[in-house]
C-alpha cells in the first residue's frame, strides 16, 4: 500500500558549492537603505514618520507581490555576492521523494526514493535511483560522524514520536519526514567535504547497504581522545569558540521559547477551528427555518465556512512549514555543540600529551614526541573545519529564517485577506437585502 502522492518538495535553502565563499573572504550582506532615502508620492509630496524618516506608502498590487519582490531581492543579492555562481557549477544533485508503505509479517515501515545525478568520476553511473528507509539515513549520519569528526553533520528528523500523539504512518507525518530527509541529504550533498565521503557514495548507489559494520565502533580519533583526555581537564577554550558556545546556548533558549509558544498557538487555533465549524453549521440550520432571514443567514454561514478553510490552511502551514524548521535548528544546535565538545577533547588530548612531554624533556632531555605534533595538527584541523562549517551554518541559517519569516508573513496576509473578503461579501449581501426590502415596502 502506498502513501498518497506528496506535494512539491520544499527547498532546503542550501547554497551550491560554488556559492560558498571562504570564511576569511566572505562578503557581508548588502545593507538596507538608510533613513536618508526619500520616497516621493504622486511626484510632488514626500511622506515620512514623525521623526522625519521617509516611508513608502504605496501598496502592492496583490498580497504575494511583496513576497515575490523579496525573493527577487534575494536572487539579486546572491548574484552580487558571486556573479559566476549557478546550479550549473554543481556536480551532485539529490532528491528524496515518493514515500511507500511496506507491510510484512515482522514489521511495517516506510521507504523513500532517493534519486541522484552526478558527473563525478567516483560514481560508476551518472544517475542512480534507490529506495531507503529512515534507518538507512541514520546509518549514513553515523558513518559521517565517525569518519568526519571535525565537521558539522546536518541533523536528521527525530526517529521516535510520542505514542498516541502522532500516527507515524499518516500521510501528513510521512510527508513532513520526507521533506526533512530531503533537506538533510541536500545539505550533505552540497557540503564541499562531506559530499565526497565514500559512505555517501554507497548510500546513493548501492542496492543493499551493509550497515552491520562499524555502527558500534568509534573512530581512531575518538578512541585516542577518550583514552588520553578522559582524566584531563581542558585549561581554557579559545575565546572564539567560547563565543560560539554562548551563542548556541542563547539561540537554543530563543528557539525553544518560540517553539513552545507556536505549539500552543497551533493547539488553540485547532480548537478554535473546531468551534468555528460548529458555529457555521448553526447558521445553516437556522436559515432553513427563517424565510425572511434566509439569505443573510446563509451568507453568514458561507463567510464562516470560508474563514474555516483559511484557518485550516494556516494551521497546516504552521505544522508542516514553520515548526519543522524550528525543530531542525534545535537539533542542529545539538550537533554543533557535539562538534565543539569533540574539539575540546582534542585540545585536552594535545595539552595532556604536551605537558607529559615537557616533563620528560626536563628529566632526560628527550626530543618532543611525534605524537604531540600530530595532536597539534589535529587541533588545528578541528579549528579550521569548525570555523568553516560555522560560517556555512550561519549563512544557511540566515537564508532559511529569512525565507521562513517572509513566507510566514505572506501566509498571514493571505489568511486575513480571505477572511476580510468573506465578511465584506456579507456586508454587500446585507445592503442588497436592505435595498430590496425598502423597494418592496414602497411598492
Amino acid at each position: 500500500m502506498s502513501v498518497g502522492a506528496p506535494r512539491g518538495l520544499a527547498s532546503s535553502g542550501q547554497k551550491p558549492i560554488a556559492e560558498i565563499l571562504h570564511p576569511l573572504s566572505a562578503a557581508e550582506e548588502p545593507l538596507s537603505p538608510g533613513p536618508d532615502v526619500t520616497v516621493t508620492v504622486g511626484g510632488d509630496k514626500e511622506v515620512g514618520l514623525t521623526n522625519g524618516t521617509p516611508v513608502d506608502t504605496s501598496s502592492p498590487a496583490s498580497a504575494s507581490s511583496l513576497f515575490n519582490r523579496l525573493q527577487l531581492d534575494d536572487d539579486l543579492e546572491a548574484d552580487a555576492r558571486d556573479p559566476y555562481a549557478s546550479t550549473e557549477t554543481r556536480d551532485l544533485f539529490v532528491t528524496v521523494d515518493d514515500p511507500k508503505k511496506h507491510v510484512s509479517t515482522m514489521e511495517t515501515y516506510i521507504t523513500y526514493r532517493v534519486s541522484s545525478k552526478t558527473t563525478r568520476i567516483e560514481f560508476d553511473l551518472p544517475e542512480y535511483c534507490v529506495r531507503r528507509r529512515y534507518q538507512d539515513f541514520d546509518w549514513l549520519r553515523i558513518k559521517l560522524e565517525d569518519s568526519q569528526p571535525t565537521h558539522l553533520i546536518p541533523p536528521l528528523p527525530e526517529k521516535f514520536v510520542m505514542k498516541g500523539m502522532v500516527d507515524r504512518f499518516s500521510e501528513e507525518f510521512v510527508e513532513t519526514r520526507m521533506k526533512a530527509l530531503d533537506k538533510f541529504l541536500k545539505r550533505v550533498a552540497d557540503h564541499p567535504v562531506l559530499s565526497f565521503n565514500p559512505h555517501l557514495n554507497a548510500f546513493l548507489s548501492a542496492k543493499d547497504l551493509n550497515k552491520r559494520q562499524g555502527l558500534a565502533l568509534l573512530t581512531k580519533v575518538g578512541e585516542s581522545v577518550k583514552h588520553v583526555a578522559g582524566g584531563y581537564k581542558l585549561r581554557a577554550r579559545p575565546a572564539e569558540f567560547c563565543a560560539m558556545g554562548e551563542y548556541l546556548d542563547t539561540f537554543t533558549q530563543k528557539l525553544g521559547t518560540i517553539d513552545r509558544i507556536a505549539q500552543r498557538i497551533l493547539k488553540e487555533q485547532s480548537e478554535y477551528l473546531t468551534e468555528l465549524r460548529e458555529y457555521g453549521t448553526v447558521y445553516s440550520s437556522w436559515a432553513g427555518s427563517e424565510e425572511e432571514l434566509q439569505r443573510p443567514l446563509e451568507g453568514v454561514a458561507v463567510s464562516v465556512t470560508t474563514c474555516c478553510r483559511a484557518l485550516d490552511e494556516q494551521c497546516e502551514n504552521m505544522s508542516q512549514d514553520f515548526l519543522p524548521v524550528l525543530r531542525e535548528y534545535i537539533l542542529y544546535i545539538e550537533s554543533m555543540k557535539n562538534v565543539l565538545r569533540k574539539r575540546d577533547q582534542s585540545q585536552a588530548e594535545y595539552e595532556g600529551r604536551l605537558e607529559a612531554a615537557i616533563l620528560r624533556k626536563q628529566e632526560d632531555r628527550t626530543p618532543m614526541p611525534v605524537e604531540v605534533e600530530k595532536c597539534q595538527d589535529k587541533v588545528e584541523c578541528f579549528n579550521a573545519d569548525l570555523k568553516a562549517d560555522w560560517e556555512r551554518w550561519q549563512s544557511n541559517k540566515r537564508q532559511d529564517f529569512k525565507q521562513l519569516l517572509t513566507g510566514m508573513a505572506d501566509k498571514n496576509i493571505n489568511y486575513y485577506e480571505k477572511c476580510q473578503a468573506a465578511w465584506e461579501s456579507l456586508i454587500t449581501l446585507l445592503q442588497d437585502k436592505q435595498t430590496e426590502d425598502k423597494t418592496s415596502e414602497t411598492n
